[in-house]
Formats: structure tokens, C-alpha cells, sequence
């Protein structure tokens, strides 16, 4: 893997497919245990991983606690298991857009983001947090505890035992969530990320002002500067969040961006330079200096954007395709990073063997010259046919060494 990252030609392609649900869908279990039966679904993707040893590392997300969501009664999201869902217990969580932030609310939110999470976004994306927005600090003489008033309420005390009962949820699939990949790792598979980020774009997008917001202010110029100033405010937050992984000791350092709002038709060149890519590199850039691998995961067409894609050092980053021309892509990028993905999780679900490997021997065809190529889908595999899945990895096996 590292070798392919830093362009570098190993023994044979290196082989990451993303699996998502389908290891658990394969062995017994389903998207829903991974939100409610921990052992149930951690025990389902061991077992995909025994019976799958030509994969070079495990992709196993973890847990998310439906517990805790269901506390917070989060608003951001569906998920397979929530009492009334609609969601197939076989599916990946649904997103449901909000505008939690307001176009009128950018300098609130710039100027005091604490108190604007504070007071207003958690009560709005966490309802059974609503106490929240009751919290407000005025200057005043401080002789006594008067200032505290905001944080003592009845009210505020019924969100603290809330707030305690989700941690303890989240707490709990944290637990299992290290539990299982430390199994996965001791079976030799080490995990694929340690950690995750976002391109500021998106951030201010997916939860503060939802597509269709974050496409009216793109079109008002008077709010780009809002925007970008947003955007580098997201950046910086995101950097220091990442501080960990210049001290931890690591086997593996690599955090997964993906990218949900730029692909192409989403923007034009100038405006992806200025507010999409420039802050995103800004993180890239902070963790290439520690020794950490960005791996961006584009999402849609992103043809187009290819050549932004260049202006970094070289050797030090993955990128993850869904839909480009692969061969182009290696064409632009082969000499600065090692590009991955664009085999269709369609394909893999709907499709006739053969085609899967046609496909497979393409992509090998077009990207393995040189090295500085990873195998994987064009997206999360949530659900395949076995024999096309065996029918991959038999294709790799025959045709991906060099």
C-alpha cells in the first residue's frame, strides 16, 4: 500500500476495495446491527475478512450507536433500526438536509462560533437538547455564582443527564469499535484510515446550510465572502482537530476526506479554486507536513478538476475516483499521486460476471504502468453478487502482478 502511494511499483496492484454493509449482509448480519448489535455485525466482517485474504487492509468503518441518536434525536440523518424508520435494515443511514444555519446568520456564526453551536445548532440539529439556546453570558460583576444562572436551570440539568446518557452510547460503540479492528489488525489487515476529515466546502454545506442554501449563496456575491471565510475558519478548525496524529504512534497514518459538493457542473473553475479547493489543500498540505497520507474520495463526475488535483507534493496523496476516464486521470496524475477506484458497485450488485471482469481488466490495463495504482470500487459496496465478487478478486489474482 505505501509503496503504491508513493508511486512506487510493488510485487502486485494492492488490493483496498471499500466494502461497506455487504461484509455484514454476507455473513448474517445487516446495516442495522451496526447501530444496535455490535458483536453480531464486528463477528459478520471477521468472517468476510477470513474468507477474503487477498485484501491488503480492512475497511471496516465501525459502530455508530442508534441508541444515541435516538436520545439526541438527531435530525441530520435516517438510520436502519430507528422505531418508525422507513430505512431497509439492509441500507446505509439516509441524510436529510437542513438548514440549520440561516443565510442571515454567517456573521453570528463567524463571529461567535462557539455561542452560535452553542445556543443554536445543537438545539437545532439535537432538539432533545433544546436547553441549549437558553445558555446566553452577559458581562456582569462576578462577586457571586449569578453568572452561572445560564448553566444551572432545571432545564440545563435535565440536558446534563441526557448528555451523560448519550456519551455512555457512544462510549459503548467506540469500545467496539476499537475491539474489532484491533481483531482485523491481528489478522492481518491493518485498518485502511485513523482518521477522518472533510473539505471545509462541504462542512458549510452538508450541516450548516444544506445544498440548496449553500447554491443560493454561491450565486450571491456578496456572500462568497462570507463563504470563504467560512471555509478557511472550517480549515483551521479541521487542522487542529487532526493534532493527534503528529504524536500518536501509528502504524498507519492516512485520514479519508470525501468530497460530497464539488464534482463537476457543481461550480466553475474559479469558484471550485477559490472556495473549494484552496481550503481543502490547506488541510492536505498541514498533514503532508506531519507524515500523514490525505485520501480524498471524489464523488460524481470530476473530470474537470483533474488538473487541480496535481498541485501537490509528489508521492503524498490518494485519490479515490468514481466516474472519471482513468485513463486520463493517470495520465494527469500518474506523476504526482496514486489514483484508486471507478469499478462500478452497480455492476457488482446487478451485473453478469464477465462484465465484472471486463471491467477489472480495464482499469488494470489503464492504471497499473508505472505503479502509483490501487484497486477498489467506484463507491461503498453495500450489497454484490458472490460470484461477482469472486470473480474480482480471481481477475486480480490472475492479472495484477508486475
Amino acid at each position: 500500500m505505501e509503496t503504491a502511494i508513493a508511486l512506487g511499483t510493488p510485487d502486485r496492484v494492492p488490493v483496498a476495495p471499500y466494502i461497506s454493509s455487504y461484509m455484514q449482509r454476507a455473513h448474517g448480519s445487516s446495516y442495522r446491527d451496526l447501530y444496535y448489535d455490535y458483536e453480531k455485525a464486528g463477528e459478520a466482517a471477521i468472517k468476510f475478512y477470513e474468507d477474503h485474504p487477498m485484501c491488503d487492509m480492512h475497511t471496516f468503518s465501525g459502530f455508530t450507536s442508534g441508541r444515541a441518536n435516538e436520545l439526541a434525536n438527531s435530525q441530520m440523518i435516517d438510520w436502519p433500526g430507528r422505531p418508525g424508520t422507513s430505512v431497509s435494515i439492509y441500507s446505509s443511514h439516509q441524510v436529510i438536509e437542513r438548514e440549520f444555519m440561516t443565510q442571515e446568520e454567517y456573521p453570528e456564526m463567524l463571529d461567535d462560533f462557539t455561542g452560535f453551536m452553542l445556543r443554536k445548532y445543537i438545539p437545532r440539529a439535537f432538539p432533545s437538547l433544546k436547553a441549549f439556546s437558553e445558555i446566553n453570558l452577559r458581562p456582569t460583576v462576578v462577586l457571586s455564582t449569578s453568572l452561572l444562572a445560564p448553566l444551572t436551570s432545571p432545564d440545563m440539568a435535565n440536558a446534563y443527564q441526557l448528555l451523560n446518557q448519550i456519551g455512555e452510547a457512544d462510549r459503548e460503540a467506540a469500545a467496539a469499535t476499537a475491539k474489532y479492528r484491533k481483531k482485523l489488525t491481528e489478522l492481518g489487515f491493518p485498518t485502511y484510515v485513523t482518521g477522518v476529515s472533510e473539505a471545509p466546502y462541504d462542512i458549510l454545506g452538508d450541516y450548516f446550510r444544506g445544498t440548496m442554501g449553500i447554491f443560493e449563496d454561491l450565486i450571491d456575491e456578496d456572500m462568497q465572502e462570507y463563504m470563504e471565510r467560512a471555509c478557511d475558519m472550517f480549515a483551521d478548525q479541521q487542522i487542529q482537530a487532526l493534532q493527534y496524529l503528529k504524536y500518536a504512534d501509528m502504524p498507519v497514518k492516512r485520514v479519508f476526506f470525501p468530497l460530497h459538493k464539488a464534482m463537476d457542473g457543481f461550480m466553475n473553475g474559479e469558484q471550485y479554486e477559490r472556495l473549494y479547493w484552496k481550503p481543502l489543500k490547506k488541510i492536505m498540505m498541514a498533514l503532508i507536513e506531519w507524515g500523514v497520507t490525505p485520501y480524498i474520495y471524489t464523488e460524481g463526475p470530476y473530470d474537470t478538476r483533474l488538473e487541480y488535483l496535481t498541485d501537490v507534493p509528489k508521492g503524498k496523496v490518494l485519490y479515490h475516483f468514481e466516474k472519471v476516464n482513468m485513463k486520463e486521470a493517470k495520465r494527469i496524475l500518474g506523476g504526482t499521486a496514486c489514483i484508486s477506484g471507478n469499478l462500478s458497485a452497480s455492476v457488482m450488485e446487478f451485473g453478469k460476471k464477465e462484465e465484472v471482469i471486463r471491467q477489472t481488466r480495464q482499469l488494470l490495463d489503464d492504471c497499473m504502468p508505472g505503479g502509483g495504482y490501487l484497486f477498489d470500487f467506484n463507491a461503498l459496496l453495500e450489497n454484490c453478487k458472490p460470484e461477482n465478487l469472486d470473480a474480482m478478486f480471481e481477475t486480480l489474482d490472475k492479472y495484477g502482478k508486475y
